[in-house]
């Protein structure tokens, strides 16, 4: 509580962000069923904690690989929400004109260097990334599910990165499914333990507080920029949705997603946020102004051209 009170106004920003993420994602699934949004779609609503977190502590040498859940992961970075959603729908004035789709978006002028829709994907291009970003005193932080850590990407990235002493962080996004599957049924051990055995610095936190998260994101940049090589978190936290959008996530025990709902991050900031004396209308204030720009952002959305189809020709050679 003393870091909120002695930054409130940082907070009541990530706050909003978070606000943003989730109320974007909602859009993004009632767009999605009308039938303007068309592929699929992994929505990040319940883990906003994690991406909000690390993005407040990293700086513009930084770079972050995101998963395919990566709507919340760009909009944490600063990536322009009307270009977002211009891109989740198709249209030419999207971040990547229209043809990146919801898996697949990247924003280097944001940090992001990309959306991976192969699992543990994140993992190699970040080890790809920290090369370069040793060079300038940069950080390179990839975000991955925990089933990516069953891939070989895991291992070897991670073994070549702390024999290199590379500045890069690895977050392990353990929200308990590896699409449909708990990862208890086929992971063997503890996460962080895979970490451990290369003797790389490993926490385990709760990525459903942002504050938690910012405070371990803190530790682990600054470990990775100094010098000190890879540096593994764990942030254990929670989807609200199915995996895409054609999971109804009926194998989730009965109660469980009530339970995490619980624990909710956007409500668990907003509380400490009051109990920490940030004023109750400044609160109310950030969520009408966040609904308001939602309701903006699909109107212009919805109106933006689509692309000119190209040639053939103009994607040979």
């Amino acid at each position: 509580m003393a870091t909120i009170a002695a930054e409130t106004e940082r907070y009541l920003e990530l706050y909003r962000r978070m606000v943003l993420i989730r109320g974007f994602e909602d859009l993004i699934q009632s767009l999605f069923l009308r039938g303007e949004i068309y592929g699929t779609t992994h929505l990040y609503s319940g883990q906003e904690a994690v991406a909000v977190g690390v993005a407040s502590v990293l700086e513009e040498r930084d770079r972050v690989a995101a998963t395919y859940r990566g709507h919340g992961h760009a909009l944490a970075l600063g990536v322009e929400p009307q270009a977002l959603l211009d891109e989740m729908l198709g249209r030419a004035t999207g971040i990547n004109g229209g043809r990146a789709g919801s898996m697949n978006i990247n924003s280097p002028k944001d940090r992001l260097v990309g959306s991976f829709g192969i699992v543990g994907g994140t993992i190699a291009a970040a080890t790809g990334v920290a090369l370069a970003l040793k060079r300038v005193g940069g950080v390179a932080v990839c975000q991955f599910g925990d089933g990516a850590i069953n891939q070989g990407y895991f291992p070897e990235c991670l073994n070549f990165c702390m024999v290199l002493r590379l500045p890069v962080v690895f977050l392990c996004e353990n929200n308990g499914y590896g699409e449909y599957t708990p990862f208890q049924t086929v992971t063997a051990g503890a996460i962080r333990a895979r970490a451990e055995a290369m003797e790389v610095p490993a926490e385990t936190i709760d990525g459903m507080d942002v504050v938690a998260v910012r405070d371990a994101a803190l530790r682990a940049v600054a470990h990775a920029r100094e010098g000190g090589g890879p540096y593994f978190l764990e942030a254990v936290t929670y989807r609200y949705v199915g995996h895409s959008r054609s999971d109804p996530g009926a194998y989730r025990p009965a109660g469980e997603l009530d339970e995490w709902k619980k624990r909710d991050p956007i409500l668990r900031l907003r509380d400490d946020l009051l109990e920490a004396g940030a004023n109750g209308a400044a609160l109310d204030e950030i969520d009408a102004s966040v609904a308001e720009q939602l309701v903006e952002l699909e109107r212009r959305g919805l109106a933006a051209p689509f692309p000119e189809p190209r040639a053939t020709s103009e994607f040979s050679g």
